[in-house]
């Protein structure tokens, strides 16, 4: 049991977290092994990640004090607080993996679902459709040579119009 002390220490720290993270999202979890944590923590710590356990009491002040508008107590179970100092859009593929796991374990492994989380760059809360929706978007990189391919295919046809009416005047 924590004394008047240690909770203030704990939500002071907490707070801190918060305003440190661009990113923080909300899992509600229950029944999962200390090896299968231990396991998301490792890959969350190679995206400036950290999972961390908070009673929802004292999570729910920090949250008020870093002017986050999520309420804990609307969870069930256990829940797990994962802050990150990259973006929402380098954590949510771990988080999500993670879930799919998880969830193809039907269950024998427990349960894992991110039921918000909050970008502090757009300073927003997105439900859990949201997040899946960021979570499963492809990669910048592939993004981006989309749309280099999108902007350059217009060009290319041009070009094969050109040549084929250059060989038809022959």
């Amino acid at each position: 049991m924590l004394n008047k002390q240690q909770k203030s220490e704990l939500v002071a720290q907490s707070a801190k977290k918060l305003q440190e993270s661009k990113a923080v999202a909300f899992a509600e979890f229950s029944g999962i092994s200390v090896s299968k944590l231990s396991q998301l923590r490792r890959e969350l710590k190679k995206v400036t990640g950290d999972f961390k356990v908070i009673k929802k009491r004292l999570l729910d002040i920090a949250l008020k004090k870093a002017g986050i508008n999520f309420s804990p107590d609307a969870v069930k179970t256990q829940l797990g607080t994962i802050f990150s100092k990259s973006d929402l859009v380098s954590v949510a593929p771990v988080l999500y993996k993670f879930a799919k796991e998880i969830k193809k374990g039907k269950g024998k492994e427990g349960v894992f679902e991110i039921v918000s989380a909050y970008d502090a760059e757009e300073k927003k809360v997105l439900e859990a459709q949201g997040f899946s929706i960021i979570a499963t978007l492809l990669p910048r990189e592939a993004l981006l040579a989309q749309i280099a391919m999108m902007l350059t295919m217009p060009l290319k046809q041009i070009m094969n119009i050109l040549e084929q009416r250059s060989k038809t005047n022959e």
